[in-house]
């Protein structure tokens, strides 16, 4: 749990300190006042980045260093210190060991809702599969290896897809053996992923929202698991000429996608905006109790404009799986998100 965070020359604060109680934490004011700041700041000392821009850009306009020092229940000290001149340098320090990149042990299991995440159900399959490997990073240490790997063969295999004008070199062999090893982990990974939320989520999906409704995700790959190295070789091998052509690999993990299904019906066809969020709040849910099983830690849950668009109801029964955790959550309207949790710190910006 983070009990304070100092904030120096990060985005909108220029020097702020703020405590923080063990359970939900309202961050309230008007909108530009930096509530979103504050949450990104969090994370940033969490998961040693932000969700939202490179480093270079954290820092204050005109200003050539910032610090972030956060401490736990137990006192101990995390500190972020990025310098932009004479060149950017970032140092970590935790518990007053120096780092100059993180070591996965250290990170800390976060979890985060911000308005963009909507776009989990209509939006482009890039942002589905980016959701479903950055969960698997955090849950399986040597998925992020993997990951890095494949992106390596897939961007030289394209590479010679594009210096090539004919598809019969055997220069492409080897890297289609190795993308079809790399791309099965890799679809395996996240299939298995898919297929250990699909009924957690039904389940909770119906008691967040008292709806009939049946909520299911499923996984959508061209291959069947088990034989999924020696096909897509051989699509790969197949349809070389066609991808020489569009100068891109067109098969494997890097296409395929996610699908979330309302009574066996695409979302992104028929869920209005309430049903859509309330889906991804509990996916939410389910991440952070994917993170506590892998981690052994409690993460911490950062939700930025979580209560808009949910009705009375749907506000209710989602604070019931939030009180265990310690919540940051950001609002305009703090009565709205203080009648529904008790014991809550406020934490008021701006003019609040």
């Amino acid at each position: 749990m983070v009990s304070d965070i100092h904030l120096q020359q990060f985005r909108s604060y220029t020097d702020a300190l703020y405590e923080f109680g063990t359970g939900v934490n309202i961050i309230v004011g008007p909108n530009g006042c930096g509530k979103t700041n504050l949450l990104e700041a969090l994370l940033v000392l969490a998961r040693a980045g932000s969700y939202r821009v490179p480093d270079s850009e954290l820092l204050q306009f005109t200003k050539e260093w910032l610090r972030l020092e956060s401490h736990d229940e137990n006192g101990e000290t995390r500190t972020l210190k990025l310098q932009y001149k004479p060149q950017l340098q970032k140092t970590y320090s935790i518990a007053g060991k120096e780092y100059r990149h993180i070591p996965a042990a250290q990170l800390q299991p976060a979890v985060l809702f911000e308005p963009n995440h909507l776009q989990l159900l209509q939006g482009s399959p890039e942002g589905r599969r980016s959701y479903l490997d950055d969960l698997l990073e955090q849950t399986k240490p040597v998925y992020a290896k993997t990951r890095r790997d494949y992106r390596r063969v897939l961007a030289q295999r394209n590479a010679l897809l594009k210096r090539y004008k004919v598809a019969e070199s055997q220069d492409f062999f080897p890297w289609d053996v190795r993308l079809s090893e790399l791309g099965a982990i890799i679809s395996r990974a996240r299939n298995e992923l898919v297929a250990s939320l699909s009924l957690p989520l039904t389940d909770l999906y119906a008691k967040i929202s008292k709806s009939p409704t049946r909520v299911t995700i499923r996984y959508q790959s061209r291959f069947d698991s088990e034989s999924y190295e020696t096909n897509l070789l051989h699509t790969l091998e197949m349809t070389r000429h066609e991808d020489v052509l569009r100068g891109f690999t067109s098969y494997g993990p890097h296409r395929e996608d996610m699908t979330v299904l309302f009574d066996d019906h695409p979302a992104a066809l028929v869920a209005s905006r309430g049903e859509t969020r309330t889906t991804v709040l509990a996916l939410k849910i389910l991440e952070l109790q994917k993170l506590e099983d892998a981690t052994g830690q409690q993460p911490i849950l950062l939700l930025d404009d979580v209560f808009s668009e949910l009705d009375g109801a749907r506000r209710r029964s989602l604070t019931a799986y939030l009180q265990r955790y310690q919540t940051f959550l950001t609002t305009t309207d703090a009565d709205i998100a203080a009648k529904h949790f008790t014991d809550s710190t406020i934490i008021p910006l701006g003019d609040a």
